[in-house]
């Protein structure tokens, strides 16, 4: 049986998905201190703005590319991952309606509100509907041609059982579980990152499950372009953080992993390409 291709629905959505993260990406990430101007709603510290930021500029990593692949195998872990985040954002979303400029008198904010307001009522439908769609296409998923070594799976382990629990406890109890992050957090902000720690599980989770480099590759460059801008974002705001606190240096730790998986991703890509190059210098007539 042939390969299961991606449908040009999850196709589309994933292209959509791209330009809509990259444009969240800006005011949060670019404009982390005027979130009352040019976001959807003020968030306080500047940290958490950066934070959220630096999320979705990286999922737009797999997003992008996963729309430009055929494979389904391999743009599997992008959409349910975007699956899960638009639904939590959603639900968070709704909860803290009353914290939106909806009705703000800043053309910008009030714009940007109810933008993000239609894309987190619309996304989760399609994305499920698509996703429907998808599953009863015909075909398999092609055979695993480079496993996981096994402290990579250790690695994505670790990450996957902390940022699920503590996601989901920052989700459901804010109030209960935000004094416990490295800094100051809101109920909604709270729940902003808890939906996006459950998406980064999610993803660890899924790594595992694929155990193949190729399927999960997408998912180490998002790593790597996460790790990279979350520590931007610490050096911007230092100031922010209780770095007298234990659950600083877990955070940090975690981050250090997020970076180690992106090193590891791009890495295992240059010695497959030069393994690839040196195959084609010795076996010419094989490249044809």
């Amino acid at each position: 049986m042939h390969p299961r291709r991606l449908t040009r629905g999850l196709r589309a959505l994933l292209w959509a998905a791209s330009a809509l993260v990259f444009l969240a990406g800006v005011p949060l990430f670019l404009g982390s201190e005027q979130t009352d101007l040019y976001f959807a709603w003020t968030i306080m510290p500047p940290l958490t703005a950066a934070f959220l930021g630096a999320a979705y500029w990286s999922s737009l990593v797999t997003a992008f590319l996963s729309a430009r692949d055929a494979s389904w195998a391999r743009a599997r872990l992008a959409v349910i991952a975007i699956a899960v985040v638009s639904t939590l954002m959603l639900a968070a979303t709704l909860l803290h309606l009353d914290r939106f400029h909806l009705a703000s008198p800043i053309f910008v904010a009030q714009g940007v509100a109810w933008a993000w307001l239609v894309v987190y009522l619309v996304i989760p439908l399609l994305m499920l509907a698509f996703l429907v769609w998808q599953l009863r296409v015909a075909g398999q998923d092609p055979a695993r041609e480079r496993p996981l070594q096994l402290a990579i799976r250790l690695v994505l382990g670790i990450q996957a059982m902390v940022m699920l629990p503590v996601g989901a406890m920052l989700f459901l109890a804010p109030q209960l579980t935000a004094p416990v992050w490295p800094w100051m957090l809101t109920p909604l902000t709270a729940r902003a990152v808890g939906a996006w720690l459950v998406g980064l599980g999610t993803v660890a989770a899924l790594g595992i499950r694929e155990n193949d480099f190729n399927r999960a590759y997408y998912g180490f460059l998002s790593s790597l372009v996460l790790g990279i801008l979350e520590i931007v974002a610490l050096a911007r705001y230092p100031n922010s953080v209780r770095w007298e606190d234990p659950a600083t240096w877990v955070y940090v730790l975690i981050l250090a992993s997020i970076l180690g998986m992106g090193a590891y991703g791009v890495a295992g890509r240059a010695l497959q390409n030069r393994r690839n190059s040196e195959a084609i210098r010795v076996n010419p007539a094989g490249a044809d």
